[in-house]
């Protein structure tokens, strides 16, 4: 069965137990389904919404919330009862509640914080205290944890008694006396070892830990060099804190990456989704960008008319205005949306500069060749089959094309490479070096490439 076939086939269920209001009907419906489903149901049945969640079990409940869009989220709160919304929260794991705690404002906050009991408060007022966007913000206190004097089967004894709270339970963790990380063993090894064994047999101290004060992306990069489903969280006094489990950096770097895609784009990033925006809100966060590079734009505008002379003297020149500046915009963004991602994916350093630069200095001249043979040769076609008539100097104009296309690729691929770089040199975000913005600087400098290898090739011909 066709995945649309099932989803109408849900669907239809769905409907059905809510039409037969038989309530334990409804539940046992509910409870029967993938946490995926519920969602998908939540999203398809707006006004039922509320009456979904408050069906299924508390834990599947919170499972389906921590997994849904923040406006969905936002709404849901607000239309369930205080007492449904305390145990909501409550049941949340402190790193997801903490992230959805985030995105409000404070006054919603601090209602929402009254809710919980006093333990997940003192947690989640603890995970609010470290800065937006640390990985303090995305780590859980539910782990287990042994000591390096414990036996296996005392380790085997503390995951059976504390095991059901916690995120994970793949790799225990081992302190001391003073809670400072010591190692990170996998539970295959305590299954494997004798019971009598000495957890500090077992320890190689090979472990990678993250600071609690560590941005996100740095956790990204850790998960994506080691082999692991959770990472350990330490203070600077190297006291665990707490664990990072993958599904988090996943979600954090989906965010991240459709931030970049947007400001790529040439707006400012969407705290909604694009439905949900208010169009108001929609048209402020793109109207800033238009207006800085519509600013931009005009510089465009006063490097023509420093060589309007020139236009006027050579007006064939105008013909290939559009032309130039596209081809030098055009290679310059292809640059810069390869950098981002390449620095995004951690195949970029900030060291790795110069290899960056002499990569693009090859492909800029290579793809000026390219492209720069194609205009000369289409100018000539042209001429001699009389499509055109390019004047008695076409072979100056041609050449005056194949030289500015090879400069104006090389200029556009170098911008687009390098403008990445220096703005993550300088804690800058790299994507705010997005394509329109590089076009843009290109379409300026194009321009003075065009008309001064222009001015080389017919100075006292057509220009004078």
């Amino acid at each position: 069965m066709s995945a649309e076939l099932e989803k109408m086939e849900l669907q239809e269920q769905f409907e059905e137990a809510i039409a037969s209001q038989d309530k334990p009907r409804l539940q046992a419906f509910l409870n029967d389904q993938n946490i995926s489903d519920i969602v998908e149901l939540i999203y398809d049945n707006e006004s039922f919404e509320g009456q979904i969640i408050t069906e299924i079990s508390l834990p599947r409940a919170a499972a389906a919330f921590k997994i849904l869009e923040l406006p969905t989220q936002k709404k849901l709160i607000k239309e369930l009862p205080a007492h449904k919304t305390a145990e909501l929260f409550n049941e949340l794991p402190a790193d997801d509640r903490t992230a959805f705690l985030s995105e409000l404002p404070s006054n919603a906050v601090r209602e929402l914080i009254k809710t919980l009991d006093p333990e997940e408060r003192k947690i989640t007022l603890s995970l609010l205290g470290y800065p937006e966007g640390s990985v303090g913000r995305l780590m859980t206190p539910d782990y287990v944890y042994v000591y390096e004097n414990d036996t296996v089967e005392d380790v085997i004894t503390t995951i059976r008694h504390f095991a059901k709270n916690s995120e994970t339970i793949d790799v225990i963790y081992v302190i001391n006396a003073k809670g400072e990380l010591l190692d990170d063993i996998r539970i295959r090894d305590f299954i494997l070892a004798a019971p009598g064994t000495k957890v500090s047999e077992l320890m190689d101290e090979r472990y990678i830990a993250l600071n609690a004060e560590d941005d996100q992306e740095t956790a990204n990069e850790a998960f994506k060099m080691n082999n692991r489903v959770a990472l350990p969280v330490v203070s600077r006094s190297h006291k665990l804190l707490g664990i990072v489990t993958i599904d988090d950096v996943l979600w954090v770097a989906n965010e991240e990456f459709s931030e970049d895609i947007q400001k790529i784009g040439g707006t400012e990033a969407l705290d909604e989704p694009y439905l949900n925006m208010n169009i108001f809100k929609l048209v402020k966060k793109r109207a800033s960008w238009l207006i800085v590079l519509f600013l931009s734009e005009m510089l465009t505008a006063t490097a023509m008319q420093h060589f309007s002379k020139e236009i006027e003297a050579a007006t064939v020149l105008a013909l290939f205005i559009p032309l130039i500046m596209s081809s030098g915009g055009n290679s310059g963004s292809q640059a810069s949306t390869l950098i981002i991602q390449a620095m995004a994916l951690g195949e970029i350093k900030l060291f790795d500069w110069w290899k960056v630069m002499r990569r693009e200095l090859m492909s800029g001249v290579m793809l000026g060749l390219i492209l720069g043979t194609i205009g000369f040769f289409r100018i000539m076609l042209w001429q001699h089959l009389h499509l055109y008539d390019y004047g008695m100097y076409y072979e100056r104009v041609a050449l005056v094309i194949f030289f500015s296309l090879i400069g104006i690729v090389l200029w556009g691929s170098l911008m687009g490479s390098m403008l990445p770089i220096i703005l993550k040199s300088l804690k800058l975000d790299p994507a705010t070096s997005s394509a329109p913005f590089v076009a843009t600087l290109v379409d300026v400098t194009g321009i003075v490439i065009y008309f001064s290898v222009a001015y080389v090739f017919l100075q006292g011909l057509l220009i004078h």
